[in-house]
């Protein structure tokens, strides 16, 4: 006899043994589990709404809510008059579009009811009442003179703010209060228009993070915040209203092409293809805008412009999502609104489609006939720069834009007046060849002209440069076609003065005798400006051009016509440029000119004595690296 069990035995037993093991066990598992209760749906919660208000007689808002557990939400409102048209959920259940009908509804407080399996979450709106137009929404022109101010580098309105940072990446201590307490010295100055960059809030909390302004550019967690640093969205409106009140406008810079590193978007986005690419894979911008304006490229010639993500960190909106369009325009309504602006910086311009652009104008100058938009578009060429401008189509496309920046001149400036452009190539002709090329835009009397920019640094900061060049300078930017912007602080060739710096320069005993020499010098010339109409608005007829000289006429001309002697009226001023470092004697004939016929030539700027013209020819005597500016007398 053998013991132990056969193979065969051991198949039949082997189920029954397993089962009598742990049968018991999935029969409890599966009897808790039909008698369970069902998995418990978590309450849902609302922690920010974009929008955060909006105004009785605005367009239907879209509200982008932000929160958690909204998935199958259902949002209704709370008052009679406004109503919920529709609603979309994000797959993950963060983010709700909220399309409201808000008809002819008054300015009030309301509701917005979110409902889902778990729960109600109330949200707090409110319709508030609008500007009236006389608060603002004035536009800006060429009879303006725009001052450019970095807040965080111009003055600490709010000692509760603290003692100034040393670090040049670091927050310097201005802030929004600063500029609206020296608006008197602005004014007193020349300046008729203030620009402030980005005020978004970038989430920065410590002095010295981040450098103000590159945060709020590129580091921008939340486009409906101020930066804390630079104040509260009380103080801005404050601002504003100071600014309208000296009779004086406000421009802010609009970023609509990028969000930067730190937006929690770039994790978290609200809808599909809410960027151009992904974090892991998207194209890189290569800045080359010749692309754009040629005809005859490819698609894949300029995409990677307008769709790339600039310097491969800033990640690039995606335009022709239909709820990034309309966030993007609802979001510069906000800011218009809350402000009353004047007009918008708007950055990156090229770096967008332009069919946005034409919709985003077509929307804003519905509601804002008045409101002026200025674009940046850095490139030295005059070709690219004009195909940006308003007034003209290309590709059946008119982007709407008010003016260009002129890149160009500024570029030009630059090499031939501080002396580090390439040999043979400082040339006052240079200048002339750029303008020259005026006929590219369909108002070139619009460009505004400026000397220097964040990106670029000062005037005084290049090789090269000096004092008497960054005079000169200046002088060009006053009287040249176009509207002159300045940066805050080249008027006294520096950076800036600051509340508590043992140099205050924002008035004349603390300027230094060089400072004091700088401010006195612009201040004048944006007095000439300001009293003579044909420096602002009037044709610019060039009489004389060579490497180290430039004379040209501002006149009076029917608007439709060119800067020629027979349709000159009215005044005529005459501008002389000498930036040769030794005295220089101009010899003018006046024949089939603009100043054809006139008797004699009488000081306006830093001129002495009146010189006689006799039989249309007279010479002008000009000191070395100087300007004067003549008035013609018939």
């Amino acid at each position: 006899m053998k013991y132990g069990i056969s193979p065969r035995r051991l198949r039949v037993l082997l189920p029954m043994l397993l089962w009598f093991c742990v049968g018991p066990a999935l029969s409890a598992s599966r009897h808790a589990k039909k008698h369970a209760p069902p998995p418990k749906v978590e309450q849902p919660s609302v922690q920010r709404t974009d929008p955060p208000n909006w105004w009785s007689g605005l367009p239907n808002p879209m509200l982008l809510l932000n929160g958690k557990n909204l998935s199958g939400a259902h949002v209704t409102s709370s008052v009679p008059g406004i109503s919920v048209r529709r609603t979309r959920v994000s797959a993950n259940g963060h983010w709700v579009f909220v399309w409201l009908d808000i008809a002819a509804a008054p300015a009030q407080k309301l509701e917005l009811v979110v409902r889902t399996p778990g729960g109600e979450a109330h949200v707090p709106y409110a319709l508030e009442q609008r500007h009236a137009p006389m608060d603002g929404f004035q536009g800006f022109s060429s009879a303006d003179v725009i001052y450019r101010i970095l807040p965080e580098n111009f003055e600490n309105g709010d000692q509760s703010k603290g003692p100034l940072q040393q670090s040049p990446r670091a927050y310097h201590g201005g802030n929004l209060r600063g500029i609206a307490g020296h608006l008197d010295y602005l004014q007193q100055l020349g300046v008729t228009t203030v620009s402030v960059p980005l005020l978004y809030a970038n989430g920065a909390t410590a002095a010295g993070e981040d450098h103000g302004q590159d945060a709020g550019n590129h580091g921008t967690g939340n486009m409906y915040g101020v930066n804390p640093h630079l104040g509260t969205l009380q103080d801005y409106e404050d601002m504003a209203q100071a600014l309208h009140s000296h009779n004086m406008k406000l421009v802010l810079d609009a970023a609509l092409n990028h969000v930067g590193p730190k937006n929690p978007w770039l994790l978290d986005p609200p809808a599909p293809e809410w960027f151009h690419g992904t974090l892991a894979h998207h194209l890189e911008a290569n800045g080359d805008f010749a692309a754009i304006t040629d005809p005859h490229a490819s698609p894949a010639a300029y995409r990677p412009v307008v769709d790339g993500w600039v310097g491969n960190v800033l990640s690039d909106l995606n335009q022709s999502n239909p709820q990034v369009k309309e966030y993007l325009i609802q979001n510069a309504i906000w800011w218009i609104e809350s402000g009353a602006l004047d007009g918008l910086r708007l950055d990156a311009f090229p770096y967008v489609d332009r069919v946005f652009w034409e919709d985003f104008h077509s929307e804003l100058h519905a509601l804002y006939p008045h409101l002026t938009m200025v674009g940046e578009i850095s490139n030295p060429d005059p070709t690219i720069v004009s195909y940006f401008a308003g007034g003209a189509k290309h590709g059946g496309i008119d982007t709407g834009l008010y003016t260009p920046f002129d890149f160009p001149t500024f570029f030009v400036l630059r090499a031939t007046l501080t002396g580090t452009a390439p040999t043979g190539d400082a040339s006052m002709t240079r200048l002339a060849d750029v303008q020259r090329q005026d006929w590219l835009y369909p108002h070139p009397e619009r460009l505004v002209t400026f000397l220097g920019n964040r990106d670029a640094g000062s005037f005084l900061s290049q090789p090269g440069a000096t004092a008497a060049r960054v005079k000169l300078a200046f002088g060009l930017l006053a009287t040249m076609r176009g509207m002159p912007q300045i940066d805050s602080g080249d008027e006294i060739a520096l950076a800036g003065g600051f509340s508590g710096d043992k140099n205050d320069a924002f008035t004349a005993a603390g300027r230094t005798p060089q400072q004091e020499a700088m401010h006195a010098w612009v201040q004048g010339l944006l007095q000439l400006r300001a009293h003579h109409e044909v420096l602002q608005s009037g044709a610019q007829q060039d009489l004389l051009v060579d490497d180290t000289g430039f004379v040209f006429a501002r006149m009076d001309v029917p608007a439709s016509g060119k800067a020629s002697a027979a349709l000159a009226q009215g005044e005529i001023v005459l501008v002389l440029m000498n930036k040769a470092d030794a005295p220089r004697t101009f010899h003018l004939d006046f024949s089939r000119t603009a100043l054809q016929g006139i008797a004699s030539l009488a000081p306006a700027w830093n001129a002495k004595e009146t010189v006689t013209v006799e039989h249309n020819q007279c010479d002008v005597n000009v000191g070395a690296e100087q300007l004067m500016v003549l008035s013609a007398q018939r």
